[in-house]
């Protein structure tokens, strides 16, 4: 009755206590009744979501300007100056990587305990596995339907370029070898790979043998021949004309050694599976770590804050990037006449994989809409539409799923540095349509068997990608190389891989996005479990469990507030 009272009071024009309330219920009343235009509504949402506004727009006069300035035949320093914003961005970023990565990475593993950890490390590789092996399978089936590739083709491109010489085994022990680095301060910027170089002295050694082995080994009027490697060298020599006897090179090819060699580029790899085994054992650590965790945890902060700084300047950055590479094309006209039907296979699969798959993935584990999840990542799609680089866009990616998706900062800091290196959809589908696109230019009919065979490859190929511009190219060379395809014929694609990379780029970050809520879902038992450990103050082996780890799950605020 009390209630009802003090709902009625307010109706009563002489009741003092009743002003504000008196004042309270027609504002409400008016609140309810006034629908807001949809111009009002649109200004609010643009408000709301201003710098996914700037980036669209970013984008969108990236294009028209690039465009327009073809129309002038601009030269190389108005190229130049036009792409310079962009550069400035890619630098941002990339400078952000290494700081981001190893504070994530240790920070989110040792805030789990080793079981948790052990769960969400299989959930993602399956996960990873399973689209990767999908992609390329979408891939080899859009190719053979539409057929994109024709001799003819190859009669107006001409012959390709001899590419270098790339194994499989050498390229999964260069894998091997990245992820366990011999030098730390050098796996931040360089990794290993393995070349083919001449062998040294090979001439000076045929020649000491046709002077000293060979007149112990040949008779008079005996047929010699010297085999070195790939290399035969015969000739009819007789005991009176030994001394002039002269050799007939047959295959003059150099024979070729592996060489380790280091190229430019963060291991990442590297990295980490040293975060991986350093924030494992600070896990163990327990209280005795606090202090180490503590500091990579308010590192990831600190750094997550630079990249705010960062996105507000990705709008410039990546209209520049956009308008530069236009600009930088010969003829789109003859480009889109000769390879445009390769072009549409790639981007068909990419669009179907990354709008189909991926969400229909998503949709039957977790039941939820995942195109509210894939608006969430939007600013991330486009900058990885616009620097082509997973690694490059990585942070990003970070500030999207936990800002907009509200992704769990212990799911993201461990699965999307390795989503960043290893998940690589796009790429898997890309080297499947583009390797048997190569032998229908060249007229090679693939049986079943080498068809799989380019599946299998491009997976594991794929993988080995690393997460910078255009590395499915090198990548490719295996592929071609596991069915006897020519390597050279890549050369004939390069001209639009800056498109189809930046497109492929930008599945391979939904692709990371969507594992990340994918994993959340599926162990968000030992998520909720671990906090409410963490909540009741219970010792577990995740390092500290009051102070500044368990206040930063809580909350999204400031260093002060860690206490």
């Amino acid at each position: 009755m009390g209630e009802d009272k003090k709902i009625h009071e307010p109706m009563m024009a002489d009741d003092s206590q009743g002003q504000d309330q008196n004042v309270d219920i027609p504002k409400t009343t008016f609140t309810q009744d006034r629908c807001p235009s949809p111009i009002t509504k649109l200004i609010g949402w643009c408000r709301t979501n201003l710098l996914l506004v700037l980036t669209i727009l970013g984008v969108i006069f990236g294009v028209v300007l690039g465009m327009t300035l073809r129309l002038s035949h601009p030269n190389d320093d108005i190229i130049h100056i036009v792409s310079f914003p962009g550069e400035i961005l890619m630098r941002m970023l990339k400078m952000l990587i290494l700081p981001l990565i190893v504070s994530s990475m240790i920070a989110g593993i040792a805030q789990m305990d080793a079981k948790s950890c052990g769960k969400m490390g299989s959930y993602a590789l399956c996960y990873y596995a399973v689209t990767t092996i999908l992609a390329a399978i979408l891939g080899i089936i859009l190719v053979l339907a539409i057929h994109p590739g024709d001799p003819s083709i190859k009669q107006e491109l001409g012959e390709g370029n001899e590419e270098k010489r790339v194994g499989t085994l050498d390229a999964f022990f260069d894998l091997v070898r990245n992820f366990f680095p011999e030098n730390l301060v050098q796996a931040t910027i360089e990794q290993v790979q393995t070349v083919y170089i001449d062998k040294p002295k090979y001439f000076k050694e045929i020649a000491a043998m046709s002077t000293t082995a060979l007149p112990a080994l040949i008779g008079n009027g005996t047929n010699v021949t010297v085999m070195s490697s790939n290399v035969t060298m015969s000739g009819l020599i007789s005991n009176e004309s030994l001394p002039n006897a002269s050799m007939t090179p047959v295959n003059t090819a150099k024979p070729q050694i592996r060489s380790l060699v280091y190229r430019p580029g963060i291991n990442v790899l590297g990295l980490i599976g040293f975060c991986i085994a350093f924030g494992i054992i600070i896990s163990n650590m327990g209280r005795k770590a606090r202090v180490m965790v503590d500091f990579f945890v308010i590192l990831n902060d600190v750094i997550m804050r630079l990249v705010i700084f960062v996105m507000w300047y990705s709008p410039v950055g990546i209209m520049s990037l956009l308008a530069g590479k236009i600009m930088e094309i010969d003829n789109l006209a003859k480009l889109a006449e000769q390879l445009g039907m390769y072009m549409l296979t790639v981007i068909i699969g990419l669009v179907i994989h990354a709008l189909g798959t991926l969400p229909l993935i998503y949709f039957v584990i977790t039941r939820s809409n995942p195109y509210i999840f894939l608006k969430g990542m939007l600013q991330a799609w486009l900058t990885g539409l616009a620097t082509a680089s997973s690694a490059g866009t990585l942070p990003i990616t970070f500030q999207c799923l936990e800002e907009n998706n509200k992704i769990d900062k212990r799911v993201t800091r461990f699965v999307l540095p390795v989503g960043a290196t290893v998940n690589m959809d796009g790429t898997a589908l890309y080297e499947a349509v583009a390797a048997i696109f190569i032998a229908q230019m060249n007229g090679i009919e693939l049986d079943m068997g080498q068809v799989i065979t380019v599946s299998l490859t491009a997976t594991l190929a794929s993988v080995g990608a690393a997460s910078v511009p255009s590395a499915g190219l090198v990548t490719m060379i295996l592929v071609l190389t596991a069915v006897g395809l020519p390597t050279q014929d890549v050369s004939l694609i390069v001209a639009v891989d800056w498109l189809l990379d930046r497109i492929r780029t930008s599945v391979n970050i939904l692709g990371d996005g969507l594992g990340a809520g994918i994993v959340q879902h599926l162990a968000r038992k030992q998520l909720s479990h671990q906090a409410n450990l963490e909540a009741d103050g219970h010792d577990v082996e995740m390092g500290p469990i009051d102070g500044i780890a368990s206040n930063h799950n809580k909350d999204e605020g400031g260093i002060g507030e860690f206490t």
